[in-house]
């Protein structure tokens, strides 16, 4: 075994996990602002999975100032879901963007409870899970954000 190196530090796709709130608070910065077609979302009921196809907002780099704003393809998978409910997200709507403020956790009993993905114009997402269960992996190298910005809100 041998000690880290400044050069094991390079950039390389996230693939991060969370167990807890505390985790799942990590991976919610991650992914505000991540944006997703109402298309890429996905509850497979028998395997109690919920998954998004996010175009995560690498803050990550983006907080450096040292390329430009970029953006990339991330998977986020729930595992243990009992239940999946929505407020202000029509999936008849095909087109629909949608975009990820926060994640946060609303405990229950013995480690169970709700995960609730607020949405950008007051849409939410609520997963009933057994225990918290996360991943967030980046599938495709980072691109240039098509705005070329970092997304602001107001302070």
């Amino acid at each position: 075994m041998t000690d880290a190196r400044f050069e094991d530090g390079r950039e390389k796709p996230l693939n991060l996990g969370a167990q807890d709130a505390d985790e799942l608070q990590v991976l919610s910065a991650l992914i505000q602002d991540a944006i997703f077609p109402i298309t890429e979302m996905t509850w497979q009921a028998k395997q109690r999975r919920f998954g998004l196809l996010l175009n995560r907002f690498r803050w990550e780099e983006g907080a450096r100032g040292q390329t430009a704003p970029e953006r990339v393809q991330s998977i986020l998978v729930v595992d243990n879901v009992m239940s999946v409910a929505s407020q202000g997200v029509d999936r008849a709507e095909t087109d629909m963007i949608l975009s990820v403020l926060s994640a946060t956790f609303e405990a229950g009993d013995d480690g169970a409870g709700d995960i609730v993905f607020t949405l950008a114009g007051d849409g939410a997402i609520r997963l009933r899970v057994e225990a918290i269960e996360m991943t967030l992996k980046d599938v495709t190298r980072p691109y240039v954000a098509p705005s070329k910005k970092a997304p602001k809100h107001p302070e």
